[in-house]
């Protein structure tokens, strides 16, 4: 098993621009959600299991840090880091790059909540997804998460 997951591609399309002739900051948020379907797929949360189980999942926190800009056409690669997860959650994060020059151009950190459909509350993942999690978990640890994990928003010095 290869470190991380990094299957998802895609390119900056033209109605992502904003008037600044770059990637609008709403649009880092879908093609990460794009990206976040790939990962669930990865991990055994795709649309049949999602069906099968009557269960999906919800966004209980999401991170993004911009740290530069991509432009129409651009081609971008994402890896994926599971950082840790338990029964009904999982937290990893998201690192965006510029397909060709491989510059890392925003992180999105999420944490996703796996939900019955039926109740609409938090239900526990399949033993299946668990264990297949815990390898994962053992393959990503052996990297350093980036250093945008746990971040806030604020001020690194208070006046």
């Amino acid at each position: 098993m290869a470190p991380l997951f990094d299957e998802y591609r895609d390119t900056v399309r033209p109605e992502w621009i904003d008037e600044n002739q770059h990637l609008n900051m709403g649009y880092y948020v879908v093609v990460f959600d794009f990206a976040t379907d790939a990962w669930l797929d990865h991990i055994g949360i795709d649309q049949a299991h999602k069906q099968q189980q009557n269960i999906t999942t919800f966004t209980l926190e999401s991170h993004v840090n911009y740290l530069r800009e991509v432009r129409e056409g651009d081609p971008l690669s994402f890896s994926t880091q599971l950082l840790g997860f338990d029964e009904k959650r999982i937290h990893y994060i998201h690192s965006m790059r510029h397909g060709n020059s491989g510059y890392l151009a925003a992180t999105n950190e999420l944490m996703s909540l796996h939900v019955s459909r039926q109740t609409r509350r938090a239900t526990p993942m399949a033993l299946s997804v668990r264990e297949h999690l815990t390898r994962i978990q053992a393959a990503h640890s052996v990297e350093d998460p980036p250093v945008q994990v746990g971040r806030h928003v604020g001020f690194s010095q208070r006046p």
